[in-house]
């Protein structure tokens, strides 16, 4: 999707003469004072959390009264319980307005001004040029298991028809051996009706399995097991070696951080380099002060980012962050009227990524 493109030659005015040479210029927004002029923001580097877990659920079976009794079958559920895994953590950077870092490019009636893209949300992504604004990916899709098969259908007329709930118990678990015998019966080749095609033998004794099963989850009970996505946001304001993105429970799954019934997941932010600081210098100073009317961008710094819960580490990834970094202005003369330089910007960062004459 193309980016919106604004053009800072005023479209409130006249026709303009554009006899003089002036200059861009730029300068800090200021709400309520700055009134003529297209305002962009440099981003900080934001995060998508998006968490996978499976959310498993076991029910009771109809007949767990019965399960030791009938089948010998023990600690069978008696009641229903949800538990929760957590199977993966992606972190995915964003640019987000910086509302410290907003600056407004004037509109004058003796310039020519610069055509600007804008990101959406006010993100500076270009000047003289277009560049396509980047979205976050499409979460996954949550993934519903597969639910259990009625065992009412594997049930023979005399079960459905018994008079109380302890008969048709007695009476499945008869069925369920019956299906057994059958099945050991094929396997020593005793059965009148023992295939002699080894395909035809197998689908046969995965069916009488399939029968059993499903028979026997009246007294064992049953699970289904769903794929769950849930999606957070992280802005780091420093380096850290403990902010609580969420928690998490086996019981209630995705916490909110503030919610002690979970365990903390945990966020490290370590910076892997530094940018070195100016040498003051009276050169530099008056160069720099010409080109303070210019536009503002950022210069980013690496940083290193760890996500770990209960022990394991999820994420391990290193990425430039505007926040850390500086802020760096391109000369105003480079969007005179005898210049058109052509400059894009990395959305994410707010740093230069293509400069063109």
């Amino acid at each position: 999707m193309k980016i919106h493109i604004y053009s800072l030659i005023p479209v409130l005015c006249c026709v303009m003469s554009l006899t003089a040479t002036a200059q861009t210029e730029v300068e800090p927004f200021v709400p309520g004072s700055t009134l003529e002029g297209v305002t962009y923001y440099l981003p900080r580097t934001a995060f998508r959390i998006t968490v996978i877990c499976e959310k498993t659920t076991i029910r009771p079976g109809d007949f767990n009264k019965y399960a030791d009794r009938y089948l010998r079958l023990k600690d069978v559920p008696t009641e229903e319980s949800v538990k929760w895994s957590l199977k993966s953590i992606t972190l995915e950077p964003y640019g987000k307005p910086d509302p410290s870092k907003a600056f407004s490019i004037k509109m004058k009636s003796k310039t020519v001004a610069p055509l600007v893209g804008l990101s959406r949300d006010g993100i500076l992504l270009s000047i003289n040029c277009e560049a396509e604004e980047s979205f976050l990916p499409d979460l996954p899709k949550p993934e519903r298991g597969a639910a259990p098969e009625d065992p009412r259908s594997y049930m023979t007329q005399e079960i459905l028809s018994a008079g109380s709930t302890a008969k048709m118990a007695e009476l499945c678990a008869q069925e369920i051996y019956d299906i057994r015998e059958s099945k050991n019966a094929l396997t020593r080749g005793e059965a009148d009706n023992t295939p002699k095609d080894g395909a035809q033998l197998k689908l046969m004794l995965e069916q009488l399995d399939r029968q059993a099963a499903v028979l026997e989850s009246l007294f064992s009970g049953t699970s289904q097991t769903d794929t769950e996505v849930f999606s957070l946001f992280y802005d780091p304001q420093q380096e850290t070696d403990r902010d609580v993105l969420f928690r998490f429970s086996q019981k209630l799954g995705v916490l909110d951080a503030d919610n002690l019934a979970g365990e903390p997941v945990i966020a490290s932010v370590k910076l892997l380099e530094t940018i070195p600081a100016a040498v003051p210098s009276e050169e530099v100073a008056k160069k720099r002060a010409k080109m303070e009317r210019g536009i503002y961008y950022n210069i980013p710094v690496r940083a290193k980012v760890n996500v770990n819960f209960m022990g394991r580490e999820y994420v391990n990834m290193e990425t430039p962050m505007a926040q850390f970094g500086i802020v760096e202005v391109l000369s105003n003369t480079l969007f005179d009227k005898k210049t058109t330089t052509q400059v894009t910007f990395f959305q994410a960062t707010g740093g230069t990524k293509d400069v063109m004459e």
